[in-house]
């Protein structure tokens, strides 16, 4: 079992001077154009005394997250499931991890920095779709600390942007649920669920994302 750092570290050569040298504090030309073309962030953020550790995905259009300066982002917190993981979190704990990836691109920008949750409307209405009325009730401000491209290798292995049957083999989220909860607790049909988020996507203006 490996207890010790230098342990760890010997089982593994030293990291070369261009993976070291790639970490910026800030978020360079390249990082942010990934940011305005990245239509999926992952946000991992940990509770207060080490409690509620959490990666949440976000999701929106190519862009969704602003970088309107080198050393901020601006994440919209979209309509949820309501159990505010990750804004609870982030309210014990302003740490905050973020990986950015762009379909066809195995590349992934890595961001860590602390957060701020922003429910001015100087914040919220940057988001509001031109001729909407929805603007998100907050918005996670992050100060970026550290930021670096995260090699190819990973999304190489997993062949994540090849065209995959797996998906074909799952059952929908509610079977899913209620499977694991019954029918008691999931008592929405399919159909409804479909409608909901419909409904959903529709008041942020984003109908058409559902296939």
């Amino acid at each position: 079992m490996i207890d010790s750092l230098d342990a760890l570290r010997r089982l593994y050569p030293g990291a070369s001077p261009r993976s070291q040298a790639k970490q910026l504090g800030h978020l360079d030309a390249t990082m942010r154009r990934i940011v305005a073309q990245a239509p999926l962030c992952v946000v991992a953020s940990a509770g207060g005394d080490g409690a509620g550790l959490d990666a949440s995905p976000r999701g929106g259009p190519a862009g969704f997250v602003l970088a309107p300066d080198a050393h901020t982002l601006l994440i919209p917190d979209a309509t949820g499931n309501n159990r505010l993981d990750t804004l609870e979190n982030l309210l014990a704990d302003p740490r905050i991890g973020l990986l950015f990836l762009v379909p066809g691109v195995d590349e992934v920008l890595r961001v860590n920095g602390t957060a701020r949750l922003r429910d001015e409307p100087a914040y919220t209405e940057r988001f509001a779709p031109e001729g909407q009325s929805w603007r998100p009730r907050l918005v996670i401000e992050v100060t970026v600390r550290e930021a670096y491209l995260h090699c190819p290798k990973a999304l190489l292995r997993a062949r994540v942007w090849r065209p995959q049957a797996a998906a074909a083999a799952f059952p929908s989220m509610n079977a899913m649920l209620r499977a694991q909860l019954g029918s008691t607790v999931v008592t929405e049909t399919d159909d409804e669920a479909r409608a909901r988020y419909q409904a959903q996507l529709a008041a942020e203006g984003l109908a058409d994302r559902l296939p």
